[in-house]
Formats: C-alpha cells, sequence, structure tokens
C-alpha cells in the first residue's frame, strides 16, 4: 500500500534513499529529505505491506507539463525483484489518475524500464 511520506517514518525513508547512488552522503540525504517536507511539489510515498515498509518512491510535479516526474525509487534489498517496483508506480498512476502523468527521469528510467512498469499505461 503507497502511504504518504510523515515525519515519524524519516529514518526509514532515508536509508531506503541511501540505497539510490547518488543519495549516498548523509548530508544529500538530509537536504532531500528536508526538500520532500518543505516543498509542495516535491512529494515522497512509502510502500507499506502489513507493518513492514518496504519501498519509496518520491516524486516533483512538474505544473508546467502537468507531470509526476519520478525521482527516487528504492526497494529493501532483502525484497527486491518481488515486482515492489511496479506496485508502486502502478499505485502512483492510480493515486495521479488523470492530473498529472507518471514520468521519469534520467535516474529513474532504467528502474522502471527494469520492472516493465510503462509510464505511458
Amino acid at each position: 500500500m503507497l502511504i504518504r511520506f510523515k515525519k515519524r517514518f524519516e529514518k526509514i525513508a532515508m536509508g531506503l534513499l541511501s540505497f539510490m547512488p547518488e543519495e549516498k552522503e548523509v548530508s544529500k540525504l538530509q537536504d532531500t529529505i528536508k526538500e520532500y517536507e518543505t516543498n509542495e511539489d516535491w512529494q515522497l510515498f512509502l510502500w507499506k505491506e502489513e507493518e513492514d515498509v518496504l519501498g519509496a518512491i518520491g516524486v516533483y510535479l512538474d505544473k508546467q507539463t502537468d507531470s509526476a516526474v519520478i525521482q527516487h525509487i528504492t526497494v529493501n534489498p532483502s525484497h527486491r525483484n518481488l515486482g515492489i517496483g511496479k506496485k508502486m508506480v502502478n499505485a502512483l498512476k492510480k493515486h495521479y489518475g488523470a492530473t498529472y502523468k507518471v514520468d521519469a527521469n534520467k535516474q529513474t528510467d532504467k528502474f522502471l524500464q527494469k520492472c516493465n512498469a510503462n509510464t505511458d499505461e
């Protein structure tokens, strides 16, 4: 289930985001989390199954192009290759519906292709 990021999940979100190559440094992670907390155009969601948070997906809402651009997408390594990435993308598409077209940036495009999540569906 896709849930909206809340401050109480900050450490979990930082841990998940640290699996992304460009988010390795603690100061960079802190800046990224702060941006999600303070910028209304940046939205972070977590993927929860039962009581476990297994993944994170973050978007930038580009209001000029009506796109929700996926900036971050990551799954806990022990839960990879189980379709969680695709579930997150599909849930995001459902969440934004007709308001925003879900798209990828350079960093997330390969991940979306790997999990066979066609962003035009």
